[in-house]
């Protein structure tokens, strides 16, 4: 078992990334060269530093993040999220993504949304065990369809006025997936905390199978190790994005037609998708403009990935080719 707790993600990734080289082992699922480690147990302490951006080591697409964490809450599986990243397209059949987070989440059976069932749960017994999201559906996720939910369920637990948050992942890659993941899952923690009217706790990731791939292996061991200063630099805590219930369907809309929504946190979100579609329609001038204009840390991250996409261009840092969206 591995324990990790930080207070940003980007610090929480460096320290499972040293956890996991110093405690996996070998594992080839579906005969892919894995490095594992099993039942992990990662904390994150504060939910609003979300952005995993450690230049130069690791450096992600924050667009993207956005996206999927819009995509996600909105109940979606519509091809726009191809957009921000390209190579989801090798995960579909008949090109949807069947194992999409969205529909689950919001269209249960094509008419469970168990977000507001979750939320009614601790509007209705603050001190309720039920608030539960299950992900895995057993009747879909054995048919071998090449994509299937990794995360199992989410679970939202209010003590204390605090409300925390745990999720439970059958299988989770440390350097790609990781990254993407805890963005979007702190997004719906911080939204359940507003409609429960709770502070926002600590947010759990309980893993059975946390691993690098072999081809990340480099990378990760080249990361300077955990007692090796300076520490990583983690972005500021993302402004608020809490809403009232009522509203969030319609700013969701707002921020992927890229409408202003007069909520400066999805605003600066609804700003990073447009500012990184116009720089996939090759203006990358406009793109760029556009993002500096944005006085956020997400805003920011996201002039990173072009200055990263820049270097990468110019062969100054070796480019995990999995990694370009």
């Amino acid at each position: 078992m591995i324990t990790v707790t930080a207070d940003s993600a980007s610090a929480l990734w460096r320290d499972t990334i040293d956890a996991v080289l110093t405690h996996g082992v070998p594992a080839s699922p579906r005969g892919l060269e894995t490095w594992e480690a099993t039942d992990a147990h990662l904390t994150l302490t504060r939910p609003r530093r979300r952005l995993v951006c450690v230049p130069p080591d690791r450096v992600i697409n924050a667009a993207f993040a956005a996206a999927e964490a819009v995509w996600i809450l909105a109940g979606l599986d519509d091809a726009w999220i191809y957009t921000y990243n390209q190579r989801l397209k090798r995960f579909a059949d008949d090109h949807i993504l069947r194992g999409a987070y969205g529909p689950r989440l919001r269209s249960w059976s094509g008419d469970t949304d168990q977000l507001d069932q979750a939320r009614r749960e601790l509007l209705d017994d603050p001190a309720t065990r039920r608030a539960v999201i299950q992900l895995w559906d057993a009747a879909r996720d054995h048919h071998g369809h090449r994509d299937v939910p990794c995360t199992l369920g989410y679970q939202f637990l209010l003590r204390d006025g605090r409300l925390d948050m745990h999720t439970t992942m059958r299988s989770q890659d440390l350097w790609l997936g990781f990254c993407y993941d805890i963005f979007a899952a702190t997004v719906l923690h911080e939204l359940m905390a507003g409609w429960a009217g709770a502070e926002l706790g600590h947010y759990h990731l309980h893993v059975t199978s946390l691993h690098l791939y072999a081809e990340h292996l480099p990378y990760a061991r080249a990361l300077p190790r955990h007692d090796t200063p300076p520490p990583p630099v983690s972005p500021p805590a993302m402004p608020t994005l809490t809403l009232p219930w009522d509203d969030l369907d319609p700013v969701l809309q707002a921020v992927i037609e890229g409408r202003t929504c007069q909520h400066p946190g999805w605003d600066e979100v609804a700003t990073v998708m447009r500012s990184y579609r116009i720089y996939k329609s090759g203006d990358r001038s406009d793109a760029r403009a556009l993002a500096a204009s944005a006085d956020g840390p997400l805003a920011g991250g996201l002039m990173a990935w072009y200055a990263h996409l820049d270097r990468a261009e110019a062969h100054l840092v070796p480019t995990d080719p999995q990694d370009r969206s």
